[in-house]
């Protein structure tokens, strides 16, 4: 709950400090006494838009601080902690503080640590609810109503579970089309991929075979051109036609004769022993040139076949034939992706189906808790609607089927009945101006019960109210203060009478300057019997408006 609000500096207020306690407090006052602006200085701590309009005028910033005492596991801790807080040494103390600066910067902090406004309005949210007489949109539009019955009903888990079993339902199916269409595509594709991986398969083009082929082939066309010479050359050293013979006939001469005359001789012995050395060398070296020269026509046929197919195909695919070989593997890649996507698409597909059916388990089960939520919020609205002087009214939370959504498959929208026998319809378009607002004053009441926040404010839902009527306000404000923090701004002495705890707000003007200011005073039973005098009999405050306050204040205890 709000133990303790301290303001600086924010429009007519220069210095205020003010203690809560648990149950029902009022804040009252002359109109344009500063009850607003106490409101919006609270709604700044809480994360609301900053203006630099707000600073009070003269000075370089204002301040406002909120400190919110909490069990050990309240939500508003949780969502501290998911904001990247740690309130572990808080010691169920949330404390927080927003600095408006007077150019319209602001600066937000929780428990002393600096934070974004975003987290700072999220953690406000699990700590206070205002209801004020300007919020009805919320409860008129039809478009919130589903939201309010889910937060009556305790069901904001199941639809936030439901919420993400819907998300997982979409992305499911934006993943399922896209393999889908890219499947189709890939099929499209598949054909020719087949071909071009059969082609390629059956010519199995190997790397750097271009330039063994290439080689071979000029060196089959260049040993055709001069086979002819190497055989009359190999004929005239090594064949019938070789001086080889009769040289080495001649050696065998001279060597019988060189002992006689070895000076003469020994030269010529040894030159022609010499050449016939070389011309042996000779032979060997036309001999294997011949050998190489030696290949099947047939050879040369097959090497400029297999060259022309791979530079063939390369032309084809437009790419160089050393890159056939990757173009292959790519293409059995190619062929291997459009296969496992058909068994991706279909696991995506069951997935899916398994996916939509917990979803929609999930979603009729809500329906049915939904239902039942209904009834009971339309016997709680039901109840209060007699004291409010709507007898014959009736409230009905209408549940229609819708399609599937994040939420469910539920339309929520508020009915109402104002008379026995007239036919029931949307709140916004049966109810007149003064039923509509009884009616929302008991849904307000209701639903705010329901919430997970500890402190709830009432900003003048009584307005326009009196009598019997306003006191049945006060009755239910008093009796919503027993399960949490309530407080309550209102101009009703009925409403004010029913609390246990009354602040004053004035305005007055400063010694020093003649400023005016807005101050805050907790009345004691005399001055509070003073003060709902004056609420019921206006600027001059007679006996029987003292003793019709001291009835009222009798009444209610």
């Amino acid at each position: 709950m709000l133990v303790q609000l301290s303001i600086r500096d924010i429009v007519l207020i220069d210095k205020l400090d003010l203690e809560f306690g648990p149950g029902f407090s009022i804040l009252t006052g002359e109109t344009g006494a500063g009850k607003s602006i106490l409101l919006d200085g609270l709604a700044l701590a809480l994360g609301a838009r900053g203006d630099g309009g707000l600073v009070r005028h003269g000075a370089a910033q204002g301040q406002v601080t909120a400190v919110f005492e909490l069990a050990a596991g309240h939500p508003a801790l949780l969502a501290a902690n998911t904001q990247g807080m740690d309130l572990s040494g808080a010691g169920g103390t949330v404390i927080l503080r927003r600095v408006q600066l007077a150019d319209g910067r602001s600066r937000a902090f929780i428990n002393d640590q600096r934070v974004t406004t975003q987290a700072l309005r999220a953690a406000a949210r699990e700590l206070v609810e205002i209801h004020g007489q300007h919020d009805d949109r919320a409860f008129v539009s039809s478009s919130t109503h589903r939201e309010l019955l889910d937060a009556f009903g305790g069901l904001r888990d199941r639809v936030e579970g439901l919420r993400v079993a819907y998300a997982r339902v979409r992305a499911l199916r934006a993943e399922q089309a896209a393999e889908e269409a890219r499947c189709t595509k890939a099929q499209g594709e598949a054909g020719y991929l087949r071909h071009a991986f059969a082609e390629l398969t059956e010519l199995a083009p190997r790397a750097g075979e271009e330039t063994t082929l290439a080689e071979r082939r000029s060196a089959m066309m260049q040993a055709e051109k001069v086979a002819a010479e190497l055989s009359a050359a190999y004929a005239a050293v090594a064949g019938e036609q070789s001086p080889v013979p009769s040289l080495s006939a001649v050696l065998r001469r001279l060597q019988r004769r060189e002992a006689q005359a070895p000076d003469l001789i020994g030269p010529a012995s040894a030159a022609l022993d010499s050449a016939l050395n070389a011309l042996d060398h000779a032979g060997l070296a036309l001999e294997e040139a011949l050998r190489a020269s030696d290949f099947e026509p047939r050879e040369l046929e097959k090497a400029e076949e297999r060259l022309f197919a791979l530079r063939a195909a390369a032309r084809k695919y437009g790419l160089p034939v050393d890159e056939l070989p990757q173009l292959a593997q790519k293409f059995a890649a190619d062929l291997e992706s459009i296969d496992a996507g058909v068994a991706r698409l279909d696991h995506l597909t069951r997935e899916l189906a398994a996916a939509q059916s917990a979803y929609a388990a999930a979603a009729r089960a809500l329906s049915a808790t939904r239902r039942q939520a209904a009834s009971r919020l339309d016997a709680a609205v039901n109840a209060e609607l007699a004291p409010l002087r709507l007898e014959g009214a009736r409230f009905h939370t209408e549940l229609r089927a819708a399609g599937e959504g994040p939420e469910g498959f539920d339309e929520v929208e508020f009915w109402v009945q104002t008379n026995p026998g007239t036919k029931p319809g949307p709140l916004t378009k049966i109810a007149s101006g003064g039923e509509l607002a009884r009616f929302l004053l008991a849904l307000k009441v209701v639903l705010a019960g329901g919430g997970s926040a500890p402190t709830l404010i009432f900003d003048e839902i009584d307005s326009g109210a009196g009598g019997a009527t306003a006191d049945a306000i006060g009755q239910r404000l008093a009796r919503l203060a027993s399960r949490v923090q309530v407080l309550a701004v209102t101009h009703a002495p009925q409403v004010a009478a029913r609390a246990s705890r009354h602040f004053r707000i004035v305005k007055d003007a400063a010694q020093e300057s003649k400023a005016v200011r807005t101050r805050v005073a907790v009345l004691e039973p005399g001055a509070r019997r003073e003060e709902i005098a004056r609420m019921l009999a206006g600027a001059i405050v007679t006996s029987e408006a003292r003793a019709a306050a001291a009835r009222l204040l009798e009444g209610a205890g």
